[in-house]
């Protein structure tokens, strides 16, 4: 069976997954812990990032290359196009999501973190004592920013990456307008890109990662709650519905994600 080592809210993890499931691929989730973890994935792939690909023998490092690997060796439902100008468009919207939406995002999901207190809380495990629950969600919003600062997520870092993901998301809209999908009538790994990339911005409605219930459908405040942007996040969830497996408890495969365990 495929391994995929992940963090389990990793939205680049997300986007392997998505494709997986599209193409009906079962496969084991293996949560890398931070840290000591990504030390023994190094052992494994030679670099730290998720997500990682386990296939026999091969280790493939990096969605984009996973997604290549995986259209090679199951050629069913291809997720790369044929035609040479779709194939060129997929690539470029897949490359955007990944360097421009990704960073984007995470800053403007850090922003609404420090925030917004109850955003904040509902990212912690159902199992997490209510002090804790209490004291993570008393910490003044003002702290947090202070404390991201300098590196990259203080306040005018998150101001920026908020209007660049108005723009984003405007495109998208309008992208989407009158077709199904980013790159012709099937979807392609720029719709998986983009679709898992999103999850930094709102939830999808239902569960499919392993984080609260509380979270689904939840999101950047300004973003994920503006209608002018609903078009795009109701054809996000539609693609969810139609290829994603809800997790209902185990992922797909048939077990849950379990801590990285590199002989």
């Amino acid at each position: 069976m495929l391994e995929l080592y992940q963090f389990e809210a990793s939205a680049y993890s997300e986007k392997v997954k998505l494709i997986l499931d599209y193409k009906q691929l079962p496969y084991k989730a293996i949560e890398v812990t931070p840290g000591v973890g990504q030390v023994e994935l190094f052992q494994l792939s030679g670099q730290r990032k998720v997500p990682v690909l386990k296939a026999g023998t091969d280790v493939i490092p990096d969605s984009t290359a996973i997604a290549r690997y995986l259209d090679e060796k199951y050629p069913e439902r291809p997720v790369l196009p044929t035609d040479q100008r779709q194939k060129g468009l997929c690539l470029a919207l897949e490359d955007w999501a990944d360097e421009s939406l990704g960073l984007q995002g995470r800053k403007a999901m850090i922003g609404a973190f420090n925030q917004h207190p109850n955003f904040r809380t509902a990212l912690l495990p159902a199992a997490t004592p209510d002090l804790v629950k209490n004291l993570v969600g008393a910490v003044p919003g003002d702290v947090l920013s202070l404390l991201g600062m300098g590196i990259g997520f203080g306040p005018e870092n998150v101001k920026e990456a908020t209007q660049v993901l108005k723009q984003a998301l405007e495109a998208l809209c309008l992208m989407l307008a009158d077709q199904p999908y980013l790159v012709g009538d099937q979807p392609t790994l720029a719709d998986f890109a983009v679709a898992g990339i999103s999850m930094y911005i709102k939830f999808p409605a239902y569960q499919y990662v392993d984080l609260p219930e509380s979270i689904c459908g939840k999101g950047v405040p300004g973003l994920a709650d503006d209608i002018s942007y609903q078009p795009f996040f109701d054809w996000r969830d539609r693609l969810y519905a139609d290829y994603r497996q809800v997790r209902v408890g185990t992922p797909a495969g048939g077990s849950s994600p379990t801590s990285i365990n590199i002989d």
